[in-house]
């Protein structure tokens, strides 16, 4: 049978009890050496597919390890063949697992998304400030027609973006300095900026205050999405789910 893995913690974290994962399977720990790392694991359900309820296991029970002690957690629908190719995994990198546990261990990973803003407020703001934004609006009221409302239309939405690009390094440049490490993640559709973080946990309440107030500074420029905490997926090594490497924060 297939094994589903869920996550690699350390020894003697407590096991998932009653807790049921991905496909309805049972969830059980199983580890290649006593005082080493354990896989969270499962049986692989036939046909998987990326469902709705079986992301929501999959998040719902790494949340609950998390809460008990360092997780590095795996992406949806990470499956070895058997459980000697499990325990194989767990001794040869035993190491890299254990550094890694001990760097994420106490903290939290948020994630940071910046958007152009939008509204009518963002358009007021943003024709007040750009001269030249003011005198194509000028001639296309004086002249209207579809090209003139096309090119309106993208200088806007190029104007908006430049804008949000700016503020995002903003971002970047207040928030970054405040967690132990930090990541890029991958481009989102929208977004101007993607960033992880990797937060000492009883630092999260200053975070999240940190990042409201810089909103509310942005304002007109960009929005911001903040979420989490998350298990630390940005943060475990790469070779075990394709994670970029974390860098140290910097400005």
């Amino acid at each position: 049978m297939s094994l589903y893995v869920y996550a690699v913690v350390g020894p003697g974290h407590p096991a998932p009890a009653e807790r049921i994962g991905v496909g309805g399977a049972p969830v059980r720990l199983v580890a290649a050496e006593p005082d080493g790392p354990a896989a969270v694991t499962g049986d692989a359900p036939e046909g998987l597919r990326a469902r709705r309820r079986d992301l929501t296991a999959h998040q719902e029970l790494l949340t609950a390890l998390a809460a008990d002690g360092p997780v590095l957690p795996m992406r949806f629908g990470v499956v070895l063949p058997d459980a000697a190719t499990l325990t194989g995994r767990l001794t040869t990198r035993r190491g890299a697992y254990e550094q890694a546990l001990e760097r994420v261990a106490g903290r939290v990973e948020m994630n940071v998304k910046a958007m152009p803003a939008q509204g009518e407020a963002a358009l007021t703001q943003l024709l007040a400030e750009d001269q030249g934004l003011r005198a194509l609006r000028a001639r296309g009221l004086r002249r209207p027609g579809y090209e003139a409302s096309v090119r309106l239309g993208q200088a806007v939405a190029d104007a908006l973006e430049r804008r949000a690009r700016l503020a995002a390094e903003r971002v970047r440049r207040t928030l970054a300095p405040l967690a132990a490490e930090w990541c890029d993640g991958p481009e989102v559709e929208g977004c101007v900026l993607n960033v992880s973080l990797l937060l000492p946990r009883d630092t999260e309440v200053a975070f999240r205050a940190a990042a409201d107030r810089l909103a509310a500074q942005l304002a007109g420029r960009a929005e911001l999405l903040l979420t989490g905490p998350l298990p630390c997926y940005s943060f475990v090594p790469a070779e075990a789910a394709g994670s970029p490497a974390p860098r140290r924060a910097a400005v």
